[in-house]
C-alpha cells in the first residue's frame, strides 16, 4: 500500500484491512453476527477520517472526526467481546493498533477545537 503522507489516513486504512481479515476469520469460524458488526465499525473509522478530509468547515471536520472516534469506541467494544469470549481468535494486535488510532483521533479533535 502506498502511503498518503497523512498518518491518520494511513493507519486507519491499514487497520481497516486488518479488520477485513479478522472478520473473514470470524466468518470461517461461523461467528457471523460479530464478524458483521466488527466489519462495519472497524472499516467505518477510516471511511469517516477520509470523508473529513473534504469537510466543508472546521466544525464539519471535527464532527466527522468525532464520528470516527465513536466508531473506534464501538470497534473496541466488539474486540473486547471477542477477547473475553471462548473460541474467538486473538485480538491483542488489533487492540494495540486501535489504541494508537484513538490517541491520534483525540489529539486531532482537541487541537482542531483550538
Amino acid at each position: 500500500m502506498e502511503k498518503s503522507g497523512n498518518e491518520i489516513l494511513d493507519v486507519t486504512f491499514e487497520f481497516a484491512l486488518a479488520i477485513v481479515e479478522f472478520a473473514e476469520i470470524l466468518e470461517n469460524n461461523r461467528k457471523f453476527i460479530i464478524a458483521n458488526q466488527i466489519l462495519k465499525s472497524g472499516t467505518s473509522i477510516g471511511a469517516n477520517v477520509r470523508e473529513a478530509q473534504n469537510a466543508e468547515s472546521k466544525a464539519d471536520f471535527i464532527h466527522k472526526m468525532k464520528i470516527a472516534a465513536k466508531e473506534a469506541d464501538e470497534t473496541e467494544y466488539w474486540l473486547l467481546l471477542c477477547h473475553y469470549s471462548k473460541n474467538y481468535p486473538d485480538t491483542n494486535d488489533l487492540q494495540v493498533k486501535l489504541t494508537s488510532i484513538k490517541k491520534i483521533l483525540n489529539k486531532i479533535i482537541s487541537s482542531s477545537k483550538k
